[in-house]
């Protein structure tokens, strides 16, 4: 039986939607860990899992990429990002973590990234909303006695804490900046199939075939979310997410690549796409 791993958001499920067998949902990082230890067969992973070791074979056409705003990677901060001497990261994404390393360095920012829970649950809205809703001038200015926030959120987190906080905080989009200093999309995840297992291009066909039946039903998928609401879940799949890994998807892979080299990020010295 094909052991096959997905990530567990929201961003995922039109690429998994309606699979027939068993899946382990579970965070990028965990999946890769899995899949780099022979656990799963097939997963769909964090980008940087394949540029740090191009031993898998990707599935061509398929990915899960912005070209612009994704909405869903962020960093909510209350003061000016340019105040910022820490960064709560969640450890969950690597590939965001690579590509807030690579956007900060490009601004010139330089703070310490610290690993921390960044599950919602655990946050005291004491320490979230010490002070209220900021706007953009008083952010500026640093309000004495204000406990500074700046926090990188993935996935369901991270729409769950825009949904909660609103206009209480800024999100730097790290795609939408991605997207302006390069112009090309980014990648964040796609799909990876071990080396040794030999019917490759038979799973490869029947996911490509599963992401093609669900976008064409993007708005009986939105009804199937419980927790987002339907209008929510279209706006999100139509506008901040594609689903696509053509060319350009492949350019930005690769523009990726060259500024993780950049930045001592470590990633395989020379990028082959093994696609099938």
């Amino acid at each position: 039986m094909l052991r096959i791993g997905c990530v567990k958001y929201l961003n995922a499920r039109p690429l998994i939607y309606g699979w027939s067998g068993a899946v382990d949902f579970d965070h990028p990082a965990a999946l890769c860990r899995k899949l780099e230890h022979g656990d799963l067969d097939v997963a769909l992973v964090s980008s940087l899992e394949y540029l740090r070791r191009p031993i898998y074979r990707i599935v061509d056409g398929v990915s899960i990429s912005a070209h612009g705003a994704v909405y869903s990677v962020i960093v909510a901060h209350n003061e000016d990002l340019s105040r910022a001497q820490e960064i709560d990261i969640d450890p969950a994404s690597e590939t965001s973590v690579a590509l807030l390393r690579c956007l900060l360095r490009q601004r010139g920012f330089n703070p310490r990234l610290r690993v921390r829970n960044t599950d919602l649950q655990s946050v005291r809205p004491a320490e979230l909303h010490s002070a209220g809703p900021e706007t953009a001038d008083n952010m500026s200015a640093g309000r004495t006695g204000q406990l500074p926030v700046f926090r990188l959120l993935i996935g369901d987190q991270a729409i769950r804490f825009r949904a909660e906080h609103g206009e209480g905080y800024h999100y730097w989009d790290l795609a939408e900046t991605w997207t302006k200093l390069t112009s090309l999309p980014f990648a964040f995840a796609f799909w990876l199939i071990r080396p040794e297992i030999k019917n490759a291009k038979e799973i490869a066909d029947k996911l490509r075939a599963l992401r093609d039946h669900n976008v064409a039903s993007i708005d009986e998928l939105a009804l199937s979310q419980s927790e987002v609401s339907p209008k929510f879940c279209r706006k999100y799949y139509r506008e901040h997410l594609f689903f696509d890994f053509g060319e350009r998807e492949k350019a930005g892979l690769r523009e990726f690549h060259r500024r993780c080299l950049l930045n001592k990020i470590d990633v395989a010295p020379d990028l082959r796409l093994n696609l099938v």
